[in-house]
């Protein structure tokens, strides 16, 4: 068994039984036409068959080719989709806020989609699929309570040049395991070029950092640029607090994440 069939299989057990332990039948995923969104789906296709459900959100910046690209997926699939646009949220509050820039721009949508994927989920019955992959988590390249925000991520723990492998092994419509990775949060907007290298260079340094727990030294001297290094573990410790739940100020003998500590799947 290889290693994409083996994880292929592991995931769409985690989703089933996660999935199953809430109660709840139905998944929700954000397609973006992009690669992780389409590796979420084609899992949760996997597991839940038409208890999947598919929302498309675009705004006035998205690209028309990711759009068809989302269509053709679903169409490979057979998977069941919607198109919510967010369009009209987002030039509201352009207008309201005319120094708006990229950065906050991209944010808001990021939120606008997420308020607008739980809305649906509520409407549904369903569980929010996160798709943030392990170098987004890492580096904190993502929106708190925005497109970091789920109830169930099964590629959390895939870096994106494995969520790349993973892909092609599942069948992803070629289209966009070929094209450059883009959030769409504004006109030419592009992942590797906000945070300056490949995602390849980023994970091969990311790999030997956190899995294999090399010191600073080392990991140059395996040939790893200094410079990239440098951001990458700063980026790392910096953006922590994404990866975490609120910190509760101690004010009892219990306090929630404190000392009233219960696994996510207690009953009673």
């Amino acid at each position: 068994m290889s290693k994409y069939s083996q994880i292929t299989e592991y995931l769409q057990r985690f989703l089933e039984d996660e999935v199953k332990k809430t109660g709840i039948k139905k998944v929700v995923v954000g397609l973006s036409g992009g690669l992780d969104s389409a590796v979420v789906a084609v899992l949760a296709q996997k597991s839940f068959k038409d208890d999947l459900l598919c929302v498309k959100m675009p705004s006035q910046y998205s690209s028309q080719n990711s759009l068809n690209d989302a269509d053709e997926l679903c169409l490979d699939f057979g998977i069941n989709a919607i198109t919510v646009s967010i369009e009209p949220m987002l030039r509201a509050y352009e207008e309201m806020n005319p120094d708006l820039d990229n950065l906050r721009k991209g944010n808001f949508s990021s939120r606008m989609r997420m308020a607008t994927l739980f809305d649906v989920s509520a409407r549904e019955n369903a569980l929010v699929l996160g798709t943030s992959n392990k170098s987004e988590l890492m580096l904190g390249y993502g929106t708190l309570y925005g497109d970091l925000a789920s109830a169930v991520n099964p590629i959390g723990d895939l870096y994106k040049s494995e969520v790349f492998e993973l892909a092609e092994y599942l069948g992803v419509t070629k289209s966009i395991i070929k094209k450059p990775p883009s959030a769409d949060l504004w006109d030419g907007q592009s992942d590797e070029d906000d945070l300056g290298y490949t995602y390849k260079q980023l994970d091969e340094a990311m790999k030997l950092y956190v899995e294999d727990r090399l010191c600073i030294e080392e990991i140059i001297k395996r040939g790893i640029d200094s410079t990239m290094l440098d951001m990458i573990v700063k980026k790392i410790f910096r953006n922590h607090f994404k990866r975490k739940m609120p910190i509760i100020a101690k004010l009892t003998s219990r306090t929630i994440n404190h000392d009233f500590n219960y696994p996510r799947d207690i009953t009673l």
